[in-house]
């Protein structure tokens, strides 16, 4: 928020419906605490846009969908970014952070049929059926548990994938998607099955909006700070921090299952990491468990809801008033942060995978979170993970000289 109107704040997007209607949530929600601000979207195409002939990992690029919008930061030609957390690199560029994670919705996949095998499962589905998916992490699972499938390579947005679905040539049985995504499209219905954990580990971060700023914008990060959703962010940053340490990203098929819950007066966070072979016939998986005392700095605690239950639509709610969730409002931050500058010395802002400090979160429960999934991955390296990974990326190395 440096550009000259200090009451508008410019905010990055891609074009497609579903980043829209993300970023217009995100807008939506810090309305309710900054009325007087007026807030304009600046869209763009990304790379990962522009080229939709390719598959994901032939690109060869780690920030396929974001490194636009990230230059448009860097350039301040706008104020903050609003991104699908699992396009996110574990390390963003200088100068940029995740200011804010917004509570996590469903992060599980989801299955969704053609009309006439609507009633089929991925068991039950006749053989030889294609799939549609992207994603070698889901490509990877599909093989290992159902090889009797065929599994196609799919490019484009959400309406795009469906309009493929259902095409009459019939191509595709199905696609897998993010849950979360169909959820906020609109499109509960077209979902044939959430897919538990147990059967499909989802990426790092999925079902999490991810506000990425300026590191030194002090304003945004003020204004963003009611929103940076203390227990996603502890599932997403030992999510990150297993990726990171892994060295993994789209060039490799890695997953995650978290939780956070209750447990005997604390609060545990457990965390499941896999590493799979591209034929799925390889899998390395470990679990790993961390309890804190207290999640946020306050008494009051509110999980969010648990993956393996019934996921919640995306919408406007409420912001309760609550003194321990409230920030200044924004004719007060400069007065604030000025005061803070003149009676302390500037302290380095700490990031922890990309993502800013969560001033709610007592340091050391971010400390223990960011160990834990470094923790994990350590373990699947000592069972040989990177070994697989190496083979996954030669082949696909390989095939990119072949093709090209």
């Amino acid at each position: 928020m440096d550009n000259d109107n200090k009451n508008v704040v410019r905010v990055g997007s891609r074009k497609s419906e579903l980043a829209l209607i993300q970023t217009n949530y995100v807008i939506d929600c810090l309305k309710k605490l900054y009325p007087h601000m007026e807030f304009t979207i600046v869209t763009m195409t990304t790379l990962g846009d522009r080229i939709l002939n390719v598959s994901l990992p032939k690109i060869g690029e780690k920030s396929l969908f974001t490194k636009d919008l990230e230059d448009a930061l860097r350039s301040n030609t706008v104020d903050f970014v609003v991104h699908s957390l699992k396009d996110l690199p574990t390390s963003l560029p200088e100068g940029l952070a995740i200011g804010a994670v917004f509570e996590r919705e469903d992060p599980r996949d989801a299955l969704v049929l053609r009309e006439d095998v609507k009633d089929c499962t991925l068991a039950t589905l006749p053989a030889g059926s294609v799939i549609g998916t992207s994603s070698l992490r889901r490509t990877a699972q599909l093989r290992g548990g159902y090889p009797q499938l065929s599994i196609v390579d799919v490019r484009g947005n959400l309406n795009t994938r469906l309009r493929k679905l259902d095409a009459p040539t019939r191509e595709y049985s199905a696609l897998l998607l993010a849950s979360a995504g169909l959820q906020r499209m609109g499109w509960k219905d077209r979902i044939s099955k959430v897919l538990p954990c147990s059967e499909m580990k989802y990426a790092v971060g999925q079902g999490a909006l991810a506000v990425e700023c300026r590191v030194d914008n002090d304003n945004i990060l003020q204004m963003l700070a009611a929103y940076n959703h203390a227990e996603t962010y502890c599932r997403v940053l030992a999510e990150r921090s297993f990726l990171k340490t892994l060295g993994g990203g789209c060039s490799a098929p890695v997953g995650v299952s978290t939780s956070l819950k209750p447990f005997e007066g604390n609060y545990k966070l457990s965390i499941t990491g896999c590493v799979w072979s591209l034929d799925g016939q390889t899998k390395i998986d470990h679990k790993m468990e961390q309890t804190f005392a207290q999640i946020k700095r306050t008494t009051k605690h509110k999980l969010s809801p648990e993956e393996e239950g019934s996921s919640k639509k995306i919408k406007e709610e409420e912001i309760r008033s609550k003194e321990d969730n409230l920030i200044h409002p924004l004719a007060e931050l400069d007065k604030k942060i000025l005061e803070k500058k003149s009676c302390e010395d500037v302290k380095e802002k700490r990031i922890f995978c990309g993502l800013s400090e969560n001033m709610s979160v007592p340091i050391d429960v971010i400390i223990k979170c960011e160990n834990l999934g470094r923790d994990l991955a350590e373990a699947l390296i000592e069972k040989g993970a990177l070994e697989v990974m190496k083979v996954t990326q030669d082949l696909i190395r390989s095939s990119i000289e072949k093709s090209s």
